[in-house]
């Protein structure tokens, strides 16, 4: 199912707890669950090639959108076709926020980045 985002239910648990196992279909390829993923800061899992990432049976490639800013850059990255080619990956990739990093490397301080909302969601009271 290449192409479309989805998720099915291959299996589910009969003792009433919420286990189960599916496949997370994306365009860029299925994930089976629960999933093998690895990570790759700075668009590359250390010591590897994609090959071996691959042969190790990670279904996916993690990075952190705040690393791939700091460095290689996100210009740079861009220029490269996106992140899949940047990195020689043309299997699924999952990205964080980065939002950790932004504020334990003290980046954020003194840049407009807050730890508080502005308007608060819709369900708490003020």
């Amino acid at each position: 199912m290449k192409g479309k985002f989805g998720f099915s239910m291959v299996k589910k648990s009969t003792g009433g707890g919420f286990s189960r196992t599916g496949v997370l279909h994306t365009p860029h390829g299925d994930i089976e669950t629960p999933a093998f993923i690895v990570v790759g800061t700075k668009a590359t899992v250390k010591a590897l090639t994609p090959e071996q990432v691959s042969g190790l049976g990670a279904q996916a490639v993690l990075a952190n959108t705040y690393h791939l800013y700091l460095q290689p850059g996100d210009i740079l990255v861009r220029d490269a076709g996106g992140l899949g080619k940047f990195m020689h990956w043309n299997g699924p990739t999952f990205t964080d926020s980065g939002g950790f990093q932004v504020f334990s490397l003290g980046a954020a301080f003194g840049k407009g980045v807050s730890k508080v909302a502005t308007t608060p969601p819709h369900n708490v009271r003020p």
